[in-house]
Formats: C-alpha cells, structure tokens, sequence
C-alpha cells in the first residue's frame, strides 16, 4: 500500500499538473467508483479549477474553486499518471480527469480498490487523524500516550492512523527493525527510552524513503543491498547482526523482523 512517502510524491505529481487549470471532463470508468462519484458529482466537477492539492496522512485532498474537495485514497495500487488527453486512455485507468491546458490525470489501479469521494463545502471529508508522522513537534509524551492506551502489538498500533498519520505496513516493519523492537510487543509496554528509539526512527525511514520517487521493489533476488533491511526480505541475513530474517502474520498481513535483534 503506497504510504506517506509515496503519497507524497504522488501529491506534488498532482499538483504539478492539475493546480490553477479547470476540470473540462471527467470520466468515472470503474464500477466501485460509479458507486461514489455519480453523474451528479461529475456535473459538479465540470468547470471548476484546481485551487490546491494536500496530503493527510495517506490521503490526497483535492481543493476546488467551488469550495467542494476530491478525497482520494490509493488503498493498495493506486497512482496517479500523467499524459496528452488525445492519447489512448491507460489500462486500469479508474477515472480520468481531462484538463482545460489539455493534460489528463489518470487514476489508475490494477486492483480497483482506489477511491475518489466528492465532498460538498465546509464538509469534513478526511476521517480521524492522528498527527503526521513527519511532524517534528510531536513529542515522545504525545506518541507514549497514544501508545499507552493501545493494549495491541506495537506494530498494530503504528498502523493505526490515529497514533500515527501516514505510517503503513511497509515502514513500520522497517522503523521497528531500526529501533530494534520486537513487533508483537505490547504498545502499552514501551518504555519512554523504547518510545523515543521508535519515534526518532519512523521519523528516518519515511526520510530516506522520501528521498526515492519510486515504489517498494527492493535490491534483487539474490538478497542484495537495497532499499529496505526487513521488508519482504525473509530468509536474508540481518544487515545489522547477520541473523535469518524472519516473516510472520499479524492482523493478516506479514511482519518482517529480526529474531535477534528485535529480541522482546
């Protein structure tokens, strides 16, 4: 799932093609978007510019000169792609907003799990946020009381939205590897020290993950140096201590970690 970095990136993506340009058209290609955006919203969205794009989290907020905003979340495989509106429209294109300069914006997503919600004026649309993962005025006190009253797994807590905005599978199976914590240990139980590892090394990771515009694939499969040290890595040696690392399930979905350094 493309997380803060990669939404970020996406966003300035966004922003560089479609900010201060007027909506021509849009067309909604994909049933699961039909159910959201319908013939109504689209009416809408003709003739109204692009005023400003922000992200929230794992969120794209597209603000309007009507005063209605676009919520767009790309769930698992969603991307925005940019090209000539007289080109063929893209394979998994989802909805293709065409633009008054004539650029098109594609949504596209393989497994149209995307969404693209129209909210009205003075509506809220994002749902509750904690802070942005990247703030640097969020404090150990602040992260240690969301964590205090998560009686999950710490890695079940970094993927809570309202402990942490932005933060998904992908980071926070590599910042837990960093702070050399064990992701079945109890959020409750991290002591201040533990808290303030954590919070400095979420912090490194969606850093040097900003640094790429790309998207997750790592060193090749011989195991080789690249961009993650657990992720989607098991049976490779631990860059840190040389140990196997291991894969295990969570709440559905695979935790990659080292035994040995991210011993309980």
């Amino acid at each position: 799932m493309p997380e803060l970095p990669e939404v970020e990136h996406a966003s300035r993506v966004l922003r560089d093609a479609a900010v201060g340009k007027a909506v021509r058209d849009v067309k909604v290609l994909h049933p699961s978007h039909r159910r959201r955006l319908r013939p109504r919203h689209v009416a809408r969205l003709r003739s109204a510019t692009v005023t400003r794009i922000e992200r929230r989290g794992k969120h794209q907020i597209v603000h309007l000169s009507t005063g209605d905003a676009l919520l767009v979340h790309f769930r698992m495989t969603g991307d925005w792609l940019v090209d000539d509106a007289s080109a063929p429209i893209p394979k998994f294109a989802r909805v293709v907003i065409e633009l008054s300069d004539g650029v098109r914006v594609s949504l596209v997503d393989p497994r149209a799990l995307s969404t693209v919600v129209l909210h009205g004026a003075g509506a809220s649309p994002l749902p509750e946020l904690g802070p942005e993962a990247t703030d640097p005025s969020v404090t150990v006190e602040t992260f240690g009381r969301a964590l205090a009253r998560r009686r999950v797994s710490i890695k079940h807590a970094l993927l809570d939205q309202r402990v942490l905005a932005g933060v998904g599978n992908i980071y926070a199976a590599e910042a837990l590897w960093m702070a050399q914590i064990d992701p079945r240990a109890a959020a409750s139980s991290l002591s201040r020290a533990r808290q303030a590892r954590l919070l400095e090394a979420v912090r490194a990771v969606l850093a040097r993950a900003q640094e790429s515009t790309g998207r997750y694939r790592d060193g090749g499969p011989d195991g080789g140096p690249g961009r993650f040290e657990v992720y989607d890595r098991e049976g490779v040696s631990c860059s840190r201590c040389g140990s196997r690392i291991r894969r295990i399930v969570q709440g559905g979905r695979s935790t990659y970690y080292c035994p040995k350094c991210q011993r309980r």
